[in-house]
């Protein structure tokens, strides 16, 4: 299956029956929130209250789910701000990726992303998952040969991080989660062939920004940090009564860092002998 098609994931309008639904207070606010992304209209201000607890961010990220107009076909996952993890006791976030946002890029090519122009935008090399079988509460994540189970690819990616909001990372976690955890796209690249089997000092990847290395680090073998990113949405989306099914795309976290981009820039995500791919930034249209 071509990496993003997300063979049988159910059309955006299904309605995962363990959702709660969202009270008058949070839907007018992700109606807010919709709508400034698709007019791609900035926000001075953050468009209401902000939520003060994880339950009610991740009930406004539903609420704008459904509002939204494409079908979700990934999830993205990355830890919460530092302050935010002591005060909520948990270390990951995780928010929708829709099917127009996801491009596919090929080893040494170029694709293009959108962003909000004067918002935040930020590009992230990441290990992309991609799920071989469907996802139900039930699902073992026991261990890491549980997870290796229902994983069928893994990919050099990246994730493109945007919001129309300049400040939403100054206001931490409630604003990002509520935000739909700020993601505007998801770059699939080569494929890392027999993943399982990658030795933890195989992997550097290296991003650069407009010709300057910015970052570079390791992720360790995939079944160590990316599979535990994908064993908290699992669990997430067990909690919150969302359907994974076979396809979907998971990515599984920063490996060199949030790197700040502007419209006109170009990043390039290198991860040594598996490939490498540029991201052209583009501003974002109202649609």
């Amino acid at each position: 299956m071509r990496p993003g098609s997300a063979g049988n994931i159910p059309a955006k309008g299904n309605d995962p029956g363990g959702q709660e639904t969202p009270s008058q207070e949070d839907d007018a606010l992700a109606r807010r929130l919709v709508e400034a992304r698709l007019k791609a209209q900035l926000l001075e201000e953050y468009p209401g209250q902000l939520p003060t607890t994880l339950r009610q961010a991740y009930s406004v990220q539903a609420a704008s789910t459904a509002r939204w107009p494409d079908d979700v076909v990934g999830w993205k996952v990355a830890r919460l701000p530092v302050d935010d993890r002591a005060r909520f006791g948990q270390e990951r976030l995780a928010g929708p990726i829709f099917r127009p946002m996801v491009r596919t890029v090929g080893h040494q090519s170029e694709t293009a992303a959108e962003i909000f122009d004067g918002g935040f935008a930020a590009i992230e090399a990441e290990v992309i998952l991609e799920l071989g079988r469907d996802i139900g509460p039930d699902t073992n994540t026991a261990s890491g040969e549980d997870l290796a189970r229902v994983v069928s690819k893994a990919y050099c990616g990246a994730e493109i991080a945007s919001s129309p909001m300049p400040f939403v990372i100054d206001l931490g976690a409630m604003s990002i989660i509520s935000d739909m955890g700020i993601n505007v796209g998801e770059i699939v690249g080569p494929e890392i062939p027999d993943f399982l089997s990658v030795p933890a000092d195989a992997l550097t990847v290296t991003t650069s920004v407009d010709g300057e290395v910015v970052g570079e680090a390791s992720p360790g073998v995939i079944s160590g940090m990316p599979f535990d990113a994908l064993r908290f949405l699992i669990e997430h989306c067990a909690v919150h009564g969302i359907e994974l099914p076979r396809g979907t795309l998971v990515s599984t976290g920063m490996i060199t860092g949030v790197h700040d981009v502007a419209v006109g820039s170009r990043a390039r995500v290198d991860f040594g002998a598996y490939g490498w791919f540029d991201v052209a930034f583009e501003p974002a249209n109202p649609r």
